[in-house]
């Protein structure tokens, strides 16, 4: 079990566990903690499951974690682990059962207290539109092969049902639709429950959440998002509902029997995984994309919603009902990414569980409106806590893997 005196502290907010702390790690673990934080750490496995992350084939200096950290599936909740591509494994337990899970975020030009009279209806509106629980389902009941066309496309099948706009699209990590999604690869199982469900929130800490913007602190940045104090904004929370989490279940147990046919150790089973170069590994990663690109099309079918229950609410209300979308980005998720490392260009597979992508200025990936000042980092809270909107910096692509945390306030509703 480890102790606080095993970890050593870099500053006030940065921490490591040494390489040396255990003889099968092969890198260390950074933490991005207070003092306070790390001790509730101690009290859960996030900390040995992070560490156990270390022991992977092929990860990379280092396995990082994230302030709002706590116990997972075989990967803590709040981590960050990047493989080579050239001898590395990737590992569904270290990306999520819930798929691409992700928070987009629309703005507006509606100001409160012009509209706070009718939020009863608005939110009304909302609860008819959005439909959440358990196993709901949605309006959208799909054919196999209208779901296969999901799982190729992402939010661009949307855009072409005439349920998106091409801005909304620009303003997806991704554009909304990863390459080298393969619904071949997704069993029929995970397919039956994928078919109803699209456009629904789900359940657990999944919501639809009407906010104003109290402050801004980069009044360019906000300029450029179009974000306004008083204005209302609206998040949208959730991911890829059954569909992903049937992928995740079918590959964990399938995989079960790949680490021992690779002869690949694990310190948890929990932890399995395949070497990215194996047919085992490239089936995973085309179901995942498959269930990433159903979830880019799931938040963009809600976000349609949700704009017309703005219409449906405020039209004749207020002017200018109409949201934007700011940007929508994943925090359960496996890319292969290109990062400098030692001075040189790497393709890793970069596996992000309740951690968000904080790509830097610059980033060739980001849309040109958002290339000077960083791309949008949305960072809800928990109820009754404040969310924040960041921005990707430049030291985050050196010492995080361009990733930064999933959650503001409590570190689990």
């Amino acid at each position: 079990m480890i102790r606080l005196q095993d970890i050593n502290k870099i500053n006030d907010y940065e921490w490591e566990i040494p390489q040396s702390y255990r003889n099968d790690m092969r890198v260390a673990v950074r933490l991005f903690v207070t003092h306070r934080l790390l001790e509730d750490a101690l009290g859960d496995r996030s900390l040995e499951q992070a560490i156990n992350a270390a022991t992977l084939p092929g990860v990379m200096q280092p396995v990082v974690v994230m302030p709002d950290m706590h116990q997972g599936y075989g990967f803590p909740i709040g981590g960050v682990a990047a493989t080579r591509i050239t001898d590395g494994v990737v590992s569904p337990g270290a990306i999520g059962y819930d798929i691409n899970c992700g928070v987009r975020l629309l703005g507006s030009q509606i100001d409160l207290g012009a509209v706070e009279p009718v939020l009863s209806n608005l939110a009304d509106a909302l609860n008819r539109r959005c439909p959440s629980g358990v196993g709901v389902a949605g309006e959208y009941h799909l054919k196999d092969a209208e779901l296969d066309q999901v799982c190729r496309l992402g939010a661009r099948w949307a855009l072409r049902k005439g349920l998106a706009t091409e801005e909304d699209l620009l303003r997806t990590e991704e554009a909304g639709c990863l390459d080298g999604a393969d619904p071949t690869r997704v069993s029929s199982q995970a397919k039956k429950r994928g078919l109803n469900q699209l456009g629904t929130l789900g359940a657990g800490n999944h919501f639809i959440e009407v906010d104003v913007v109290d402050r801004v602190f980069d009044a360019r940045a906000a300029q450029t998002m179009g974000l306004q104090e008083g204005m209302l904004a609206l998040q949208i929370h959730c991911g890829s509902r059954g569909f992903g989490h049937q992928i995740c279940t079918d590959y964990v147990q399938e995989l079960q029997s790949t680490v021992h046919r690779y002869g690949i150790k694990l310190p948890d089973r929990e932890l399995v995984c395949a070497p990215l170069d194996s047919p085992e590994g490239k089936d995973y990663l085309a179901a995942m994309r498959s269930a990433a690109n159903y979830a880019f099309c799931n938040r963009q079918l809600l976000a349609h919603a949700a704009r017309l229950a703005f219409e449906e609410a405020l039209a004749g209300v207020f002017g200018n009902w109409r949201l934007h979308q700011v940007y929508d980005i994943a925090h359960n998720m496996g890319k292969i990414e290109t990062h400098l490392v030692d001075g040189k260009k790497v393709k890793v597979c970069v596996h992000r569980k309740g951690a968000t992508r904080a790509f830097g200025p610059g980033s060739p990936e980001l849309p040109d409106v958002y290339r000077s000042i960083g791309q949008p980092v949305l960072v809800p809270g928990s109820m009754g806590t404040a969310s924040w909107v960041l921005v990707g910096t430049t030291e985050s692509m050196s010492r995080s893997w361009g990733s930064s945390c999933h959650g503001a306030g409590r570190v689990m509703s």
